[in-house]
């Protein structure tokens, strides 16, 4: 272990995480969480925001989804908004597909589940779209870089045929909102991540 000399400066290296980078999606990353475990119960560190030291983190808010199974919130976009998710409890399959036109991964998707047994922080940038289908009750808490502003709250339909998100599922749970996201064919150029 390694201390410093001043209050609020103490750096215990067994903390440091492993952050990657997604392999498909171009910006989005992966914190791997090391677990302390003993007989009271584990300990893990979840978030910092020197992780992505690429993201302005000075109007963090934090929220948090609760689902019942088989509920997909999706997909959104944000062109203004970096999000970070952690499964608190539960199992979810995250769905991403990149929107951004400039991208070298543009339309590019990825599906992973996060939650008990692989226990990860998912790092979404702007212009990525995002949603999650619940495999089981499940509480999700999200970190963003902005306060809420409905001017950013934009979506395409879970199931556009031309994204080809492989979810798994034929007939999930969705909010009146999702239900009308438009195909990503049907979404205005203004809308359309850069």
């Amino acid at each position: 272990m390694q201390f410093a000399t001043r209050v609020g400066q103490v750096r215990d290296e067994r903390t440091m995480d492993n952050i990657t980078e997604s392999d498909v999606i171009q910006g989005v990353q992966f914190a791997r969480f090391k677990t302390f475990s003993d007989e009271r119960g584990e300990f893990r560190e979840t978030f910092r925001s020197e992780w992505f030291p690429q993201v302005d983190w000075s109007r963090t808010q934090g929220n948090r989804s609760d689902s019942l199974p088989n509920v997909l919130r999706g997909l959104h976009i944000h062109s203004r908004q970096t999000d970070y998710w952690l499964v608190l409890k539960g199992v979810i399959r995250v769905g991403l597909c990149d929107l951004r036109g400039s991208s070298p991964s543009l339309k590019a998707v990825e599906v992973l589940e996060i939650g008990e047994e692989n226990q990860l922080g998912l790092l979404v940038p702007p212009g990525v779209a995002h949603g999650f289908l619940t495999l089981s009750d499940a509480t999700v808490s999200y970190l963003v870089n902005n306060y809420y502003d409905g001017g950013d709250e934009h979506g395409v339909a879970w199931n556009d045929p031309e994204l080809s998100v492989p979810w798994g599922v034929d007939a999930p749970i969705v909010s009146p909102r999702d239900v009308n996201n438009p195909l990503y064919r049907d979404l205005p150029y203004h809308l359309r991540p850069v």
